[in-house]
């Protein structure tokens, strides 16, 4: 397990093995699904890092159906910050062999990828290292679980139907349960819990508010932490707002959790808690915060606001 948990939860290995001077903004996962307009998924018949891949649809899951072979040749939603000289962002598919794809379909007829590294989640070994919040952020997912949760926020992003039941029972039967961690013992429930709490966020899931709470409490893992955080998005109540305020002005928790608790509250548009979260801010932490990574990583530029940088931003809104 051990080595589960260490290419999980850092940088995505199969981008981190050479320098590269090409680096861009990676987007987060709710962005790659909705501006998506095919979810499929395929086998990888030929690739070519600057050309794209070749790829033959066995089965498309949600938006109008494809059939087929076709080829993915760019990228929809990438953002350079910085490019070498004539070397461009390369497709990072090698020795892939399947492949659950986000695909659009440009303007000039192309098929793309959101990025070089997201809009797709690839089969290993019977399982699917799939991305419910950020391609930093992967979880170790069976396949029939990650097909029925994906294709769920897929249909909901698009305003289509999703298997309500089947979401409701999953996310209730693993947010029931105490809050996992990386122990051998645990790491299963660990990923199972990780993709209800990502299934709260996307699905803005009801009646489950106070299961959340022991992930947002749970100080020993920063993964349980940020989902809850997100999570709570679904519960504009005042409670709710106590709590993430409370996380954002307790200075022993970690920078990235109380951004996304800031994110979270933004989404209220809380105004009445303005004079309190100036008062917050004026000692809110300035240190750099982010994903973190390897250095060589092309996703080194994604933008992650300090804490005071995001309360400020969140003021100014008010």
């Amino acid at each position: 397990m051990k080595r589960i948990k260490t290419v999980l939860f850092i940088a995505f290995v199969i981008v981190a093995t050479r320098t590269w001077a090409t680096t861009w903004n990676e987007p987060w996962q709710e962005t790659v699904i909705k501006e998506a307009d095919y979810f499929v998924y395929a086998k990888i018949i030929s690739y070519d890092p600057q050309k794209g891949v070749k790829i033959e649809i066995l089965k498309s899951l949600g938006g109008p159906v494809l059939k087929g072979k076709i080829k993915v040749t760019d990228f929809y939603l990438l953002e350079l910050c910085s490019s070498s000289g004539g070397h461009g962002a390369e497709f990072h598919l090698k020795g892939l062999k399947e492949c659950y794809f986000l695909l659009k379909k440009n303007n000039k007829g192309k098929y793309c990828i959101a990025t070089p590294t997201t809009g797709f989640d690839y089969i290993k070994e019977g399982n699917v290292y799939a991305t419910y919040r950020h391609s930093y952020h992967q979880a170790l997912v069976p396949i029939d679980v990650y097909e029925k949760t994906m294709t769920a926020i897929f249909n909901n992003y698009h305003h289509q139907e999703y298997d309500k039941k089947y979401i409701i029972d999953y996310v209730n039967k693993y947010i029931a349960l105490k809050p996992a961690g990386f122990a051998d013992n645990e790491v299963t429930t660990f990923f199972a819990q990780h993709v209800a709490l990502e299934c709260v966020y996307h699905l803005r899931l009801q009646d489950v508010y106070a299961k959340l709470l022991p992930f947002l409490a749970d100080t020993s893992n920063f993964h349980n932490q940020v989902s809850a955080a997100r999570a709570l998005v679904a519960y504009n109540t005042k409670d709710c707002k106590n709590e993430l305020l409370h996380v954002i002005s307790d200075t022993t928790r970690a920078h990235f959790v109380q951004v996304i608790c800031i994110w979270t509250l933004s989404a209220f548009s809380p105004t009445e808690y303005k004079e309190q979260l100036i008062k917050i801010s004026e000692s809110a932490s300035t240190k750099e915060n982010g994903f973190s990574g390897n250095i060589m990583d092309p996703r080194i530029c994604t933008f992650f606001p300090d804490v005071k940088e995001a309360l400020e931003t969140l003021i100014k809104t008010l």
